[in-house]
């Protein structure tokens, strides 16, 4: 499975972005796809996932909302509300094996990232 992100950019506090992650070479419905985020000199941290349901870390509930398109083997992640702490590379991820949606080291594939600036 090969992961493309897009979507990055820079934008203002209380703006929005959106977030695409495109899958190709598997079987996209059956994929448990998620979205993570690094700062840097942090780890890695979970942002969003999807399955049958949806997760969300608590710093991006209320304000990020993710979804998916299995006709289009695409999934998105829509940024409102942003913070400057929200200033990451976004990575998207999936898991065949639908594990642990919160961790890391549970997924299977990553896409390259896609940087998101947000200016105070």
């Amino acid at each position: 499975v090969q992961l493309q992100a897009s979507g990055g950019g820079l934008v203002q506090a209380g703006g929005s972005l959106r977030l695409s992650c495109a899958a190709s070479g598997g079987t996209f419905s059956r994929l448990e796809m998620g979205w993570f985020r690094q700062a840097p000199g942090k780890e890695r941290e979970f942002v969003a996932a999807i399955s049958w349901n949806t997760y969300y870390a608590d710093s991006v509930k209320g304000r990020f909302t993710i979804s998916r398109d299995n006709a289009k083997n695409t999934v998105y992640l829509q940024m409102n509300s942003m913070k400057p702490e929200d200033t990451a590379v976004y990575y998207c991820a999936a898991d065949k094996t639908w594990g642990d949606s919160r961790r890391a080291g549970n997924y299977d594939y990553w896409g390259q990232g896609t940087q998101v600036t947000v200016s105070s």
